[in-house]
Protein backbone atom coordinates (compact mmCIF):
# COMPACT_ATOMS: atom_id res chain seq x y z
CA UNK A 1 0.00 0.00 0.00
CA UNK A 2 0.99 3.87 -0.56
CA UNK A 3 2.47 5.62 2.17
CA UNK A 4 -0.23 8.31 1.91
CA UNK A 5 -3.66 7.78 -0.53
CA UNK A 6 -4.08 11.37 -0.29
CA UNK A 7 -4.12 13.48 -3.45
CA UNK A 8 -2.70 16.73 -1.60
CA UNK A 9 0.66 14.59 -1.03
CA UNK A 10 1.09 13.70 -4.32
CA UNK A 11 -0.50 16.78 -6.61
CA UNK A 12 1.96 18.98 -8.40
CA UNK A 13 1.29 22.14 -6.12
CA UNK A 14 1.81 25.04 -8.13
CA UNK A 15 0.76 23.77 -11.84
CA UNK A 16 1.28 26.86 -14.59
CA UNK A 17 -1.85 28.62 -15.33
CA UNK A 18 -2.69 31.34 -17.92
CA UNK A 19 -6.08 33.16 -18.75
CA UNK A 20 -8.28 32.91 -20.82
CA UNK A 21 -7.54 36.51 -22.10
CA UNK A 22 -4.11 35.49 -22.75
CA UNK A 23 -2.73 35.37 -26.71
CA UNK A 24 -2.38 31.87 -27.86
CA UNK A 25 1.16 32.85 -28.84
CA UNK A 26 1.49 33.95 -25.25
CA UNK A 27 0.60 29.72 -23.97
CA UNK A 28 3.12 28.59 -26.79
CA UNK A 29 6.03 30.21 -25.12
CA UNK A 30 4.59 29.13 -21.50
CA UNK A 31 4.47 25.42 -22.66
CA UNK A 32 7.77 25.78 -24.11
CA UNK A 33 9.88 27.55 -21.57
CA UNK A 34 8.45 25.34 -18.99
CA UNK A 35 8.55 22.42 -20.71
CA UNK A 36 4.79 20.56 -20.02
CA UNK A 37 2.07 19.78 -22.41
CA UNK A 38 -0.68 22.15 -21.22
CA UNK A 39 -1.96 25.05 -18.98
CA UNK A 40 -4.42 25.24 -16.53
CA UNK A 41 -6.84 27.85 -17.68
CA UNK A 42 -8.06 30.38 -14.57
CA UNK A 43 -9.28 33.64 -13.91
CA UNK A 44 -8.56 35.86 -11.60
CA UNK A 45 -9.43 33.95 -8.73
CA UNK A 46 -8.11 30.99 -9.62
CA UNK A 47 -10.94 29.50 -10.59
CA UNK A 48 -10.82 26.88 -13.40
CA UNK A 49 -12.51 27.67 -16.76
CA UNK A 50 -10.58 24.98 -18.57
CA UNK A 51 -7.21 23.55 -19.86
CA UNK A 52 -5.01 24.26 -23.12
CA UNK A 53 -2.95 21.79 -24.39
CA UNK A 54 -0.20 21.36 -26.94
CA UNK A 55 -3.01 19.98 -29.41
CA UNK A 56 -5.22 22.68 -28.74
CA UNK A 57 -2.41 25.63 -29.35
CA UNK A 58 -1.43 23.45 -32.77
CA UNK A 59 -5.11 23.81 -33.76
CA UNK A 60 -5.36 27.13 -33.25
CA UNK A 61 -2.31 27.89 -35.32
CA UNK A 62 -3.38 25.42 -37.94
CA UNK A 63 -6.25 27.72 -38.14
CA UNK A 64 -4.32 30.68 -38.22
CA UNK A 65 -1.97 29.50 -41.38
CA UNK A 66 -5.33 28.67 -43.18
CA UNK A 67 -7.34 32.04 -42.61
CA UNK A 68 -3.97 33.97 -42.69
CA UNK A 69 -4.69 36.11 -39.17
CA UNK A 70 -3.49 35.67 -35.87
CA UNK A 71 -3.67 32.83 -33.45
CA UNK A 72 -6.37 34.68 -31.44
CA UNK A 73 -6.66 33.95 -27.55
CA UNK A 74 -6.53 31.20 -25.27
CA UNK A 75 -10.37 31.10 -24.51
CA UNK A 76 -11.20 30.50 -28.54
CA UNK A 77 -8.99 27.26 -28.16
CA UNK A 78 -9.21 25.88 -24.09
CA UNK A 79 -10.98 22.58 -23.51
CA UNK A 80 -13.91 23.72 -21.06
CA UNK A 81 -15.45 19.96 -20.00
CA UNK A 82 -12.55 19.24 -18.07
CA UNK A 83 -12.31 16.05 -15.54
CA UNK A 84 -11.19 17.26 -11.82
CA UNK A 85 -10.26 15.77 -9.05
CA UNK A 86 -11.05 17.21 -5.15
CA UNK A 87 -8.61 17.52 -3.10
CA UNK A 88 -9.69 14.70 -0.70
CA UNK A 89 -10.33 12.74 -3.23
CA UNK A 90 -8.08 9.05 -3.05
CA UNK A 91 -5.07 8.64 -5.65
CA UNK A 92 -6.49 4.90 -6.35
CA UNK A 93 -9.46 5.86 -7.54
CA UNK A 94 -8.10 9.34 -9.15
CA UNK A 95 -5.73 6.84 -10.67
CA UNK A 96 -8.46 4.12 -12.05
CA UNK A 97 -10.71 6.69 -13.56
CA UNK A 98 -7.81 8.57 -15.28
CA UNK A 99 -6.07 5.30 -16.80
CA UNK A 100 -10.26 4.33 -17.94
CA UNK A 101 -10.59 7.88 -19.59
CA UNK A 102 -6.77 7.66 -21.16
CA UNK A 103 -6.16 11.11 -19.21
CA UNK A 104 -2.62 12.09 -18.75
CA UNK A 105 -3.62 14.95 -16.06
CA UNK A 106 -6.47 16.65 -13.77
CA UNK A 107 -6.50 19.81 -12.33
CA UNK A 108 -7.22 19.59 -8.39
CA UNK A 109 -9.78 21.93 -6.90
CA UNK A 110 -10.44 23.14 -3.36
CA UNK A 111 -13.39 25.02 -2.62
CA UNK A 112 -14.19 25.53 -6.50
CA UNK A 113 -10.27 27.28 -6.66
CA UNK A 114 -7.38 25.59 -8.49
CA UNK A 115 -5.12 24.15 -6.17
CA UNK A 116 -2.74 21.96 -7.67
CA UNK A 117 -2.49 19.07 -10.67
CA UNK A 118 -2.51 15.40 -10.46
CA UNK A 119 -0.74 13.66 -13.65
CA UNK A 120 0.92 10.25 -14.29
CA UNK A 121 4.19 11.53 -13.26
CA UNK A 122 2.94 12.21 -9.98
CA UNK A 123 1.29 8.91 -9.70
CA UNK A 124 3.88 7.05 -11.00
CA UNK A 125 6.44 9.11 -8.84
CA UNK A 126 4.12 8.16 -5.69
CA UNK A 127 4.62 4.43 -7.14
CA UNK A 128 7.69 4.67 -7.23
CA UNK A 129 8.33 5.97 -3.28
CA UNK A 130 6.20 2.84 -2.10
CA UNK A 131 8.63 0.50 -4.32
CA UNK A 132 11.57 2.32 -2.59
CA UNK A 133 9.99 1.89 1.05
CA UNK A 134 8.67 -1.62 0.00
CA UNK A 135 10.43 -4.79 2.08
CA UNK A 136 10.49 -8.07 1.10
CA UNK A 137 10.28 -10.46 3.88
Amino acid sequence: MLGSVDIKDHMLKSPVVISPDALLSEAVSSILRHKISGLCVVDNNKKLLGVLSELDCLKGFIAATYNSGNMGKVADYMTTDVDVVDVRENIINVANDMMSKNQRRRPVIQDGQLIGQISCRQLLYAVGEFSSNASYA
